[in-house]
């Protein structure tokens, strides 16, 4: 349910000036915006020069019109490079932060080498890893130097003493010869 069915457009933003909204309608796909797929669309305008940033989004209309948008990469056909604005979010009323449209800075892979990659990581490990941190979890941590397990507990208290009893501390060892 990560595809979407609704109208979707983008706008593209450069030094020179921008394409106004455009409506993504041929891709060189028979279905568009399907889980897992890459589109390619054809996009006439002018030259823009070096592009800045885009705004893509839907129209929210049709059954199940959320959609997970990755990335989007342009290629400029004049001065052959490519151009790419991670999104990594959600485009649905119902998902994220509820927005349908999203603006995308370009992602300078020469000023920031792969900041953008490493804050999506980021936000994906978080993403899989908050449950942790829920009301209610507690937290254990072994400490390889006391032999013992740290707990943080859901009401804030913290045994640090490092209880090596702990009924619920299991210790894995894992050995990786290559």
């Amino acid at each position: 349910n990560t595809g979407t069915e609704a109208d979707v457009s983008i706008s593209v933003y450069g030094e020179r000036g921008d394409t106004g909204s455009r409506q993504l309608l041929r891709s060189q796909k028979s279905k568009k915006f399907l889980k897992g797929h890459t589109d390619i669309f054809a996009v006439e305008a002018v030259h823009l020069g070096c592009l800045y940033k885009i705004v893509i989004g839907h129209n929210g209309l049709g059954s199940g019109n959320g959609w997970f948008l990755d990335k989007v990469v342009i290629k400029d056909p004049v001065t052959d490079l490519d151009y790419a604005f991670l999104c990594h979010r959600w485009l649905d009323q119902g998902q994220d932060d509820g927005k349908i449209a999203r603006e995308l800075p370009v992602t300078d892979a020469s000023t920031f080498p792969g900041r953008q990659e490493l804050e999506l990581k980021r936000e994906k490990t978080w993403a899989a890893e908050k449950w942790k941190f829920q009301k209610g979890i507690t937290l254990q941590f072994y400490n390889r130097l006391t032999h013992g397990f740290i707990c943080l507990y859901p009401d804030g208290r913290v045994d640090a003493l490092g209880d090596k009893k702990n009924k619920y501390g299991k210790v894995f060892s894992i050995w990786m010869h290559a």
